[in-house]
């Protein structure tokens, strides 16, 4: 069965709001859990479908699974795993499926996953995991319906360049890296906070991690990785969503369980927006949009100024839907620049379609007149960060927005429609 949202625009959104677990550091967290010699326990997990996904792969290999849903807490006992052939329509259905690899072939020899799912924003090449294996040891045959990942011995450490700083091979490499045997330093690597968070844990699974939060990680492998509790960190992304949910709607809002060097990169983009906040010692953010103006902010001599993605500590590209949908409320013009997926720009059509001043210039550039007068429509929810943005449209526009494929969203929000509501959005999920 599928879902809908229906919301009916025009109430500024107030109130606060408790900042979940952060989807991008859990999914490789419940992977690396494989790498375990006894149970691990992983709290602050965002109960979201991508969630979900994972652990039933991890189900579906023999490994214990228990998740307290009430305390957002999962324990993973990985001591019972034996099946190494992963189900094709789980793998489908994520694409962190594909971390599998690095968490699976240290210990059992071997994985066969097939083809990893996730959202359709453009090539996400997995050359770089497959370069990052091999170069510790791995045989790889991509040949067939599964990729089949092996190893005749354990894996070795290595110096490894890459050609560009994936997350998910970073860390692929890493799980891979903390269970071979001697030094592997990864160059050019990821360093997002997730990343730090992955490496926060495999730490306290006995690995030697230097560099996390650099683009040059050392880790000093270990034949013997044990249980042990990690928490997931905070889902900034969700955070500058609700940000700009309030701010685009003329509202407040308080967020609690934020980490202020987290937002030291988001900073820069809202600012441009005319969106300032303030964080407390006690990780509480607050934004008021009666304290500040939300307009453009020009570059100097009047120039148009522009936002753009790239790797952290750039914007990040899963921030820049909601900041576009942001800048159709903003006063001024903007051009966004889209550098990391050739296809995630596509959703702005149904925002022209309802009355956005949108200029698309290619498939990587935009610009954005503001403000203007959105109208609801019907929507359908092309991926999680474009259906987030439909969402915020829909809480701006006058009349009612339809919004199909409310499933798309819930692979990366938790239960958004009731968090919404409790900040005074008029929103509701209809089942079809």
């Amino acid at each position: 069965m599928t879902s809908q949202f229906v919301i009916r625009g025009g109430n500024p959104l107030r109130g606060r709001h408790s900042t979940p677990g952060n989807k991008n550091a859990a999914l490789p967290m419940i992977s690396s859990a494989m790498l375990a010699d006894s149970p691990v326990t992983i709290t602050n997990i965002p109960l979201i479908r991508d969630v979900r996904s994972m652990l039933e792969i991890v189900s579906s290999t023999g490994a214990g699974v228990s998740l307290d849903e009430k305390a957002h807490s999962v324990t993973i006992d990985p001591r019972n795993a034996s099946n190494t052939v992963l189900p094709p329509n789980l793998c489908a259905g994520v694409r962190t499926s594909i971390l599998f690899a690095g968490a699976m072939l240290p210990r059992f020899g071997q994985v066969e996953i097939s083809p990893p799912g996730g959202d359709v924003i453009g090539r996400r090449r997995l050359d770089p995991h497959f370069d990052g294996l091999t170069r510790l040891g791995a045989s790889i045959d991509t040949g067939t319906p599964r990729f089949k990942f092996s190893s005749g011995k354990r894996l070795k450490g290595a110096r490894i360049i890459l050609d560009e700083a994936s997350v998910t091979a970073t860390e692929n490499i890493l799980m891979a890296a903390a269970a071979a045997e001697g030094e592997t330093i990864r160059y050019n690597a990821a360093c997002e906070p997730h990343v730090q968070n992955l490496c926060a844990m495999l730490s306290s699974m006995g690995a030697a991690i230097e560099g996390a939060g650099t683009n040059r990680v050392t880790v000093h492998g270990t034949d013997a990785l044990h249980g042990c509790s990690a928490r997931v960190d905070p889902d900034y992304i969700e955070s500058a969503s609700f940000i700009a949910a309030a701010a685009a709607t003329g509202g407040s809002i308080t967020i609690t369980g934020v980490r202020e060097e987290d937002f030291e990169i988001l900073r820069r983009p809202f600012e441009r927006l005319g969106v300032k906040w303030t964080i407390d010692r006690n990780g509480e953010l607050s934004f008021d949009s009666s304290n500040c103006e939300i307009k453009v902010a020009e570059d100097a001599f009047g120039a148009i100024p522009r936002i753009d993605d790239g790797i952290w500590p750039a914007t990040p590209t899963d921030v820049l839907s909601v900041l576009i949908v942001l800048a159709t409320q903003a006063q001024g013009m903007v051009l966004f620049f889209e550098k990391m997926f050739e296809s995630r720009m596509y959703f702005v059509d149904n925002l022209i379609n309802m009355g956005a001043k949108i200029v698309q210039c290619d498939p990587h550039r935009i610009v954005v007149t503001g403000p203007s007068t959105l109208r609801g429509t019907q929507l359908l929810s092309p991926d999680i960060r474009a259906g987030m943005a439909l969402i915020l449209a829909g809480l701006c526009a006058s009349g009612e927005t339809t919004i199909r494929n409310a499933e798309s969203i819930d692979r990366g929000y938790e239960s958004v429609e009731t968090a919404l509501s409790e900040l005074g959005a008029d929103i509701s999920r209809i089942k079809c």
